[in-house]
């Protein structure tokens, strides 16, 4: 196990851009605005020749009762009590503040190795500010400018002196992947990888309860949460097990219709939100079932499909709906008649607060990416297509037969076929939605998204083509 790391200090003191050095990549929101991260966030982090798991955290802010603020901290300190060592951050060109002394004393108390650094330390003004920090009694600050990727050899000699020393790299072991499981022609296959976690992204209107369902999920506070519409910024991933099958969840931030969106701040959430989306295999599309499918719901369950993701619609706070069964067939026809694209999705009531119907989600996310991955044999498409065509042919065009000749699927993850003939280009919208709840009706496809791409024979007679 590696070593895990806890990045504190006040708001606004350069955290996030320090978590986003150590992982190499841009992964937590940064902004001047102070008070930008909310939620816990770990990564994979390394320096050198060490390995750890890096966590940013919230901004540490003096706060009482219950508010947004107080359970920020308490996020904080969780934090700092699961973290094998402490990274406490100060602002050089700010100078130690009491809110610096005041939280400094909670680090000490803590009893974890601490490593003072003073963060934009760039220019004289920071250089004299990094000075003050040995006012705060945790040892020598080392001087650092996360933001220009300055005093990085510094911190690493400095947690080769404080940290434990079980943090060196290991030799590099090769470990086999899994290949997918392709079967042949003759029999329908898989794209499945069981052996990796299947990444899980909850998305919704703010206020859904997404954080809430996850941590429901999760059996834990993991996620911060509360009666505030968009607390959620950054879209978290978090790992854990259900039956045996490793998942990685995401929480997003709530999605609100653009022309609604202002600040700078909300304008990053939603862009994390999206990449989530995009990287995700499953997409759970949360709903309030107070007042299910608005059209930013429908808006969200499109950009789900235009991206080739596998979805589930869970209908949240199940719990405040008196004719459960009535609503539930109401809601189904709703959703086939308003989603076409997605015709047949799987509809799950929850209850985040009580976690009524989880295990049915669950049950649910796993079927819809085991149907993602799906391959269908050729043969049984070509009898299937054959039968299709002969039944229901294609229009003719300006009085010439369009002619269908055969169809395969190249690729799962969504499921994507592939129709060989000529003038294809030709065939009209409703034919190829006629062929696409085909496909989705005889082979078992509810709910992913279904890709129908064309290849045409090249026209011996077209002089523009032999040219």
């Amino acid at each position: 196990m590696t070593p895990t790391i806890a990045i504190i200090g006040r708001p606004n003191v350069g955290k996030s851009t320090l978590f986003n050095r150590l992982v190499g990549k841009k992964l937590a929101l940064v902004d001047d605005t102070p008070g930008v991260t909310r939620d816990r966030r770990s990564g994979d982090a390394s320096l050198g020749d060490l390995d750890f798991t890096i966590v940013d955290t919230a901004g540490l802010e003096e706060s009482e009762g219950d508010t947004l603020t107080t359970r920020m901290r308490q996020q904080t300190e969780i934090a700092v009590e699961e973290a094998d060592a402490i990274f406490f951050v100060v602002d050089a060109r700010t100078g130690v503040t009491p809110t610096d002394r005041h939280f400094a004393q909670l680090v000490r108390r803590a009893g974890k190795p601490v490593i003072l650094i003073a963060n934009k330390a760039e220019g004289a003004t920071g250089k004299s500010g990094a000075l003050e920090a040995f006012s705060l009694g945790l040892g020598d600050p080392v001087p650092l400018s996360a933001e220009h990727d300055e005093g990085f050899a510094d911190l690493y000699q400095t947690m080769l002196e404080r940290l434990p020393q079980d943090m060196t790299r290991p030799a590099d072991e090769i470990e086999e992947e899994r290949a997918p499981l392709v079967l042949g022609e003759e029999e329908d296959g898989s794209e499945l990888d069981e052996a990796k976690p299947l990444r899980i992204a909850v998305a919704g209107r703010p206020n859904a309860g997404k954080s809430t369902l996850l941590n429901r999920i999760l059996g834990e506070d993991r996620l911060l949460t509360g009666p505030e519409p968009g607390v959620t910024r950054d879209s978290i991933g978090v790992e854990t097990e259900w039956r045996g099958r490793k998942l990685k969840l995401f929480d997003t931030a709530g999605l609100r219709r653009r022309a609604r969106v202002e600040s700078k701040l909300e304008k990053l959430a939603a862009a994390d939100a999206l990449r989530a989306v995009r990287f995700a295999e499953v997409v759970i599309v949360l709903l309030d079932a107070t007042i299910p499918f608005e059209k930013q719901d429908l808006t969200i369950v499109g950009l789900v499909e235009r991206e080739g993701r596998a979805l589930v619609i869970g209908l949240n706070k199940w719990d405040l709906i008196e004719d459960r069964a009535a609503k539930l067939k109401e809601l189904r026809e709703e959703a086939d008649h308003i989603m076409p694209h997605v015709k047949g999705v799987p509809i799950v009531p929850v209850a985040g607060l009580t976690g009524e119907g989880v295990d049915k989600l669950l049950h649910a996310v796993i079927k819809a990416n085991e149907v993602w991955n799906k391959r269908v044999a050729t043969a049984r498409l070509n009898r299937w297509l054959g039968d299709v065509v002969d039944r229901t042919p294609p229009p003719a065009v300006s009085g010439r037969r369009i002619k269908i000749r055969y169809m395969t699927q190249p690729n799962a993850r969504p499921p994507t076929f592939l129709l060989f003939g000529n003038q294809l280009d030709e065939l009209p919208g409703s034919y190829l939605r006629f062929l696409s709840n085909g496909l989705r009706q005889t082979f078992d496809l509810p709910g992913v998204p279904i890709r129908i791409q064309m290849r045409m024979s090249a026209n011996p007679f077209d002089k523009r083509k032999r040219r």
